[in-house]
């Protein structure tokens, strides 16, 4: 049995939680909060990290490679090359250019905290350039990566909605309001796992809030 550590409110947790839950792979989860997690599973004290048979991984693209490799069936990643590819490349670009780059707003956004005014505007610019990049390796049609759901689709679900919800709240306008995620991720919400995830993901942030008064 997989054992799947860390909380719903996490992004990068509900991207592998969806994944096993689309694979229908059995597994349990074990709550694990920053600041209270096993540092010799996971060193740096990040979420998520997976307890398996064969001992412990972290970081959710490694998990996320594990469980495809372990559990094939039904695949996330196509099995030829240059699709696989494609899918594994959008994943990398809404990580580290869309998501890893708005998380600079997150303290204002989110938490009540302050981004200074240079910070605002250094990410906005850069989240314009890479939101027109990534406009061009996206589908919609009617997944992120063309006609088939994809360990694409379980990082775009958790993570547009943040970088749309950050730019919204600090700009005041949805810096992917230009592109079909509105409609996109209403889609996916029409799926039972989407559905679980946000539920239990709504659920997590509320304690998550009431942890840090």
């Amino acid at each position: 049995m997989l054992t799947l550590c860390g909380f719903s409110a996490s992004n990068y947790y509900n991207k592998v939680k969806l994944a096993l839950l689309e694979k229908g792979v059995p597994f349990q989860e074990q709550l694990a909060w920053v600041g209270q997690t096993d540092l010799a599973a996971s060193p740096l004290g990040k979420v998520p990290y997976l307890l398996t048979p064969e001992g412990p991984l972290c970081e959710s693209a490694v998990i996320a490679d594990y469980i495809e490799a372990a559990y094939p069936t039904p695949a996330l990643v196509p099995a030829q090359a240059f699709a696989a590819a494609k899918v594994r490349e959008l994943i990398t670009f809404m990580e580290l250019h869309l998501e890893l780059v708005a998380r600079n707003l997150y303290p204002q956004a989110f938490f009540g905290g302050t981004v200074s005014e240079a910070a605002r505007e250094k990410v906005g610019i850069q989240l314009e350039k890479n939101i027109a990049a990534f406009a061009k390796l996206a589908s919609f049609a009617p997944y992120v990566a063309g006609d088939s759901f994809s360990m694409a689709d379980c990082a775009a679900i958790v993570h547009l909605p943040l970088v749309s919800s950050a730019t919204k709240a600090i700009y005041g306008r949805d810096y992917l309001a230009d592109l079909p995620v509105r409609d996109y991720l209403a889609r996916m919400a029409e799926r039972p796992h989407v559905q679980r995830i946000n539920a239990d993901r709504k659920a997590s942030t509320a304690e998550m809030l009431a942890r840090r008064r």
